[in-house]
């Protein structure tokens, strides 16, 4: 079974930092290019970064530009998401998921999709 769990969420105040990390079971990361999305209440999810098997990479949002990155370790079959700079409106539940074919910010573009984790910025 093709299965990717999110960890690392939880409660951070403004201008604090977090990793996300997407572990994967039933199949080996680097075959894929690995996606970050996430849904904030009432939204539609989003698509936030994406990592490509050539270790290049794409963020989405222009809001998270220069405070989020993404990364692979293939050794530990797991792809992160640093997020530094946090701010209330980065609140979501964040989800990592696998691409079908390549990068898109397309949510149907994807699959696998992991439980998500709750990340909340708040004082």
């Amino acid at each position: 079974q093709l299965q990717l769990v999110e960890s690392g969420g939880g409660l951070v105040q403004p201008g604090g930092s977090l990793r996300l990390s997407c572990a994967a079971s039933g199949f080996t990361l680097d075959n894929y290019a690995i996606g970050w999305f996430r849904q904030a209440p009432g939204k539609e999810r989003e698509g936030v970064s994406c990592i490509r098997r050539s270790g290049t990479s794409i963020n989405y949002l222009d809001s998270v530009k220069g405070r989020f990155t993404i990364s692979r370790d293939n050794a530990k079959n797991a792809v992160y998401l640093q997020m530094n700079s946090l701010n209330p409106e980065d609140t979501a539940i964040y989800y990592c998921a696998k691409a079908n074919r390549f990068c898109s910010d397309d949510v149907n573009g994807w699959s696998s999709w992991g439980q998500g984790t709750q990340v909340t910025v708040s004082s």
